[in-house]
């Protein structure tokens, strides 16, 4: 039962520990015995609390004291992020305001880094969250008509939703842009068309582990690149510099680093094969990169090639049965095709686990079998 959550509901809850902490998702016998003791619609909150926290607490910090409701989870940034961004406007501003702060997740690390903060919602309940969430100060109001003087800074985090349709920005990016603060942040898509972007704006792609989070739009003050790739847990930045000559072209050599999807998505390939020293790319139109020697990288996830072959159904497959390889993690750039129908004609049958790399070399399209060097990691 999803039920409608209201400030009025929430303070119930909020009050109420016992009650959270009773709960247990999906048991309907211990839901049944708690509604013979309380309100039947505030076991029904009670419930759906639980199943939301229980939702987000592989991203959220202290998940289980947060009020929380699945919209408002759904934009919520991961505390790793809000984190990331928190730290560099407290280098910068010691006031700031978060514009559209739904439940308060990046507004709470924005105040734990040490910045005095407000937020601003034009939803009640998720103003009430972020009250809860952050200990900030939180209106009820359209961020359009907030007025933002003496503040050092603003973050704002649009509504990525046209009606029951994803897409569009509210408020709009050009309004972002235009904001009469010097310093200002806007959270954005990482698929964002970056000629979206005004001049002047910092670019910074963020990931997490492998996973491409967001744009993070940086106004001209605070911006030191045009375009960054920040590669987080490791809490590194590559800066994009347009004058990096692009990288040697060879054919692969025993080694592959493939770049963290925010190095690929700044257009940083050529900066990251600047840094290793030795790396060149095995096409030009392709990110992977390749060495000779095993140079580990936080911006990307070093392989270690075992087999190297123009891509065929038949000859790959008898590679993968060759090295002994059963499970396949396949990885596409320049070679189309269905990934999971060649997963199941390749019948992969061994004991090992491999990282099989389809792309072009030479402009051919081509096969490398390669294995983790290390840890897993970006």
């Amino acid at each position: 039962m999803v039920t409608v959550l209201t400030p009025a509901v929430l303070r119930l809850l909020a009050a109420a520990p016992e009650l959270a902490a009773a709960v247990v998702p999906g048991d309907l016998q211990v839901a049944t015995s708690l509604r013979s003791t309380w309100p039947a619609d505030l076991v029904a909150a009670a419930t759906e609390q639980a199943a939301l926290r229980a939702r987000a607490s592989s991203r959220l910090r202290d998940a289980d004291a947060m009020v929380l409701t699945a919209a408002g989870l759904e934009q919520a940034t991961s505390t790793a992020v809000a984190r990331h961004r928190a730290a560099r406007v407290a280098a910068s501003a010691t006031s700031a305001v978060d514009l559209c702060c739904g439940i308060g997740s990046d507004l709470r690390e924005i105040v734990a880094a040490g910045v005095r903060a407000v937020g601003v919602d034009r939803d009640e309940t998720h103003a009430w969250c972020a009250r809860h969430n952050s200990g900030a100060a939180v209106a009820v109001a359209d961020v359009r008509d907030v007025r933002l003087d003496g503040v050092d800074a603003v973050y704002v985090d649009p509504a990525r939703r046209a009606g029951d349709r994803r897409g569009g920005s509210d408020p709009p990016l050009e309004w972002c842009f235009s904001l009469p603060v010097a310093r200002v942040v806007v959270k954005a898509a990482p698929g964002l068309p970056l000629s979206a972007v005004a001049p002047g704006w910092e670019v910074e792609f963020v990931a997490d582990g492998r996973d491409l989070k967001e744009a993070c739009l940086w106004s001209p003050a605070w911006a030191t690149a045009a375009r960054r790739a920040t590669v987080l847990p490791a809490g590194v930045s590559l800066a994009a510099d347009p004058s990096t000559p692009q990288a040697e072209v060879r054919a692969p050599g025993r080694y592959v680093v493939d770049p963290s999807p925010a190095v690929t998505r700044a257009g940083a390939v050529a900066d990251l094969a600047a840094l290793l020293g030795d790396a060149w790319q095995i096409d030009e139109r392709i990110a992977f990169l390749s060495m000779d020697s095993p140079t580990a990288t936080p911006y990307g996830r070093l392989l270690e090639v075992a087999a190297s072959l123009p891509f065929g159904v038949k000859p790959l497959g008898a590679e993968l049965r060759r090295l002994d390889v059963g499970a396949v993690d396949l990885r596409r750039r320049g070679l189309a095709g269905d990934v999971d129908d060649l997963r199941r004609r390749l019948k992969p049958r061994g004991s090992r686990h491999a990282v099989v790399l389809l792309t072009r070399v030479d402009d051919k399209p081509w096969a490398l079998v390669c294995f983790p060097v290390g840890p897993a990691g970006n």
